[in-house]
């Protein structure tokens, strides 16, 4: 099952297959249309935000487009965890998404230049004699695989909310982030720096792509967040954790449907300068 989201103030919420997940989108208090893109395929374990950049329609095009191929290259190649090629589906899905925006692209003057941020995970299921996932115990050692990967371009980020803690997973491609991690400056100016919008990696901008690409162990009751920068230009890291914070748990589908709203008025309240989405995705544990 494929569910996407393109609508201006609209979610979504679904379980199964010990996963919990909702998204929701808004075009924000500035912008008249939306360039974001939101969708899942949660019986493959896959969950995508896209930013569209390019203009209006070129961006909204690259965006669904980047999220539809995605989507159509791992939704139905439901693959194993124990399978070293988990995270090499997910690379060519990634790469594919890149090729079908840059041909798209090239296809028009209107659509020319076009591009979009992406931050994708794929959870990927195993055979253990039902249709559930194997989750991370303390008894799970360090050298199993990875059953979750999450890959992303561009400065669309994710997060992970486990024992009470919020860890930022991503690191953003984009010329303000090189220069805070080489020190150039503060946490204070990037904030406030006219080039926070500049990105150096984007989804169909060029002919090739390298998405950067981790595996994690999610354990029971793992909250991550996808979200596009229009919630995280305009809401701090403290802020989106004490907002996850409060959902309780365990967590539910209303739980997070609840979160996506507050997330999504959170950032309308500081501006909504920008395109708003989120999509969390909660592990169900015992």
């Amino acid at each position: 099952m494929y569910c996407f989201l393109r609508g201006i103030f609209w979610f979504i919420c679904m379980s199964g297959n010990h996963v919990i997940y909702a998204m929701l989108t808004h075009q924000g208090r500035v912008r008249q249309g939306n360039e974001d893109a939101c969708a899942a395929a949660p019986e493959a374990g896959v969950f995508v935000v896209c930013d569209g950049m390019g203009g209006a329609a070129a961006g909204e095009v690259a965006s669904h487009l980047a999220a539809d191929t995605l989507l159509a290259e791992l939704g139905s190649k439901q693959g194993d965890s124990n399978d070293p090629n988990a995270r090499g589906r997910l690379d060519a899905a990634v790469r594919a998404a890149n090729q079908a925006v840059y041909e798209k692209s090239r296809s028009s003057a209107e659509l020319n230049g076009m591009g979009t941020t992406m931050v994708a995970l794929l959870h990927a299921p195993v055979a253990n004699g039902g249709n559930g996932w194997r989750r991370r115990t303390a008894n799970s050692r360090a050298t199993d695989p990875p059953t979750l990967w999450l890959a992303h371009v561009g400065d669309s980020r994710c997060y992970r909310r486990r024992r009470g803690e919020l860890e930022r997973l991503t690191v953003d491609h984009s010329v303000v982030e090189e220069q805070l991690l080489a020190g150039h400056i503060t946490v204070a100016q990037a904030a406030r720096s006219p080039m926070r919008n500049l990105i150096t990696r984007a989804i169909g901008s060029q002919a090739t792509v390298e998405p950067e690409i981790r595996g994690h162990h999610p354990y029971p009751n793992d909250l991550y967040l996808l979200a596009s920068d229009g919630l995280t230009h305009e809401v701090e890291d403290a802020e989106i954790a004490s907002i996850l914070g409060g959902l309780a748990m365990p967590y539910t589908a209303d739980a997070l449907t609840k979160g996506c709203e507050a997330l999504i008025m959170a950032a309308n309240r500081h501006g909504g300068s920008d395109n708003i989405t989120v999509l969390l995705v909660a592990m169900v544990g015992d």
